[in-house]
């Protein structure tokens, strides 16, 4: 009589891999790196080389020499890292600098608490948030865009569109060059075209869904649109103009959707994009700082374990009583 081999859930496998969802994610990124290095030549070429270089060396060394664990560099986590973290820099920062925001990246947001899977914030995300905090002139301070641009930390600096509408600066760009990229700010949050060609590359390979950059956008086109009509003096930035600046496009394509920090369910998407989207609008509109993306994603972070308890998805195989 043949024996059973009895195994624990789950009992089917879609055959996807971490690594393949990783370079799902950095083949969608390279639109956006392309406009990047076209924009900030080399000085975005120093920063990603650099951020992807030393989160790859930290994971490395921590867990072989601290951890002494399976090595995880080549699943493709820390390498995005990296690059998500470059993209939300100027590109005239200090190599230094990099370097400490990649150590606070995979060193304190990911492998402190048990490396990939286990993480409840996002690590670029808290690095960024680590160096804004740490290191505020060297990190808006905005090189002005220039097409392969050769200056590194001597690049002629510029107002983002938000410092801007702050009343910090007079021009405001126009809506094309606002979609293209033709404006200041981090390397990887400039170009709205080349950020929506990897939201559609995304959704077509079903690397995510929609629902979390969908109710984000929408929800920050509702809400600063409702502010400006109800008052266009005081609240003078559109909703197009809120959808085109800032990191609102990259933190709700690339940033919110992480697997590890975001809900597992569809409605609990929708309410954690919704939250993402409402902060925000508050901290563009009412705070003193002009973004508010990376806040705003890391608080709703902190909310997501408290959306999984409550918003569950139905038990496989249950049947409904009527």
């Amino acid at each position: 009589m043949p024996k059973l081999d009895l195994s624990t859930s789950p009992h089917v496998h879609s055959g996807d891999t971490v690594s393949s969802k990783m370079t799902g994610v950095l083949i969608a990124l390279i639109p956006a790196y392309i406009a990047a290095l076209y924009f900030f030549g080399l000085g975005a070429l120093i920063i990603s080389i650099t951020a992807i270089g030393s989160c790859v060396l930290f994971e490395y060394l921590i867990q072989r020499f601290l951890l002494k664990g399976s090595l995880s560099i080549l699943d493709g986590s820390a390498a995005l890292t990296g690059i998500l973290l470059a993209f939300n820099l100027p590109s005239n920062l200090p190599v230094w600098i990099v370097i400490v925001g990649s150590f606070v990246a995979i060193g304190v947001a990911k492998m402190s608490f048990g490396g990939l899977g286990n993480n409840p914030f996002n690590p670029a995300l808290v690095a960024r948030v680590f160096l804004l905090i740490s290191f505020p002139a060297q990190m808006t301070s905005w090189p002005k865009p220039m097409p392969w641009n050769p200056a590194y930390l001597d690049a002629v600096t510029a107002a983002t569109p938000l410092a801007i509408l702050k009343g910090q600066f007079s021009e405001v760009p126009d809506t094309l060059n606002l979609f293209l990229g033709n404006m200041g700010g981090s390397l990887g949050e400039v170009s709205a075209l080349a950020l929506l060609l990897g939201l559609a590359y995304l959704l077509i390979r079903k690397i995510i869904t929609w629902h979390i950059p969908i109710s984000i956008l929408l929800t920050v086109f509702v809400f600063t649109g409702i502010l400006h009509i109800a008052n266009p003096d005081a609240f003078i930035g559109t909703p197009v103009f809120h959808l085109l600046t800032g990191g609102l496009m990259l933190g709700a394509i690339f940033m919110a959707t992480d697997y590890v920090t975001s809900p597992m369910t569809k409605p609990g998407m929708l309410i954690f994009g919704i939250g993402i989207g409402i902060i925000t609008v508050v901290i563009r509109v009412f705070g003193s700082y002009p973004e508010g993306m990376s806040f705003a994603i890391l608080i709703l972070n902190g909310f997501t374990p408290l959306i999984n308890k409550y918003i569950k998805p139905k038990r496989f195989g249950k049947v409904k009583r009527k």
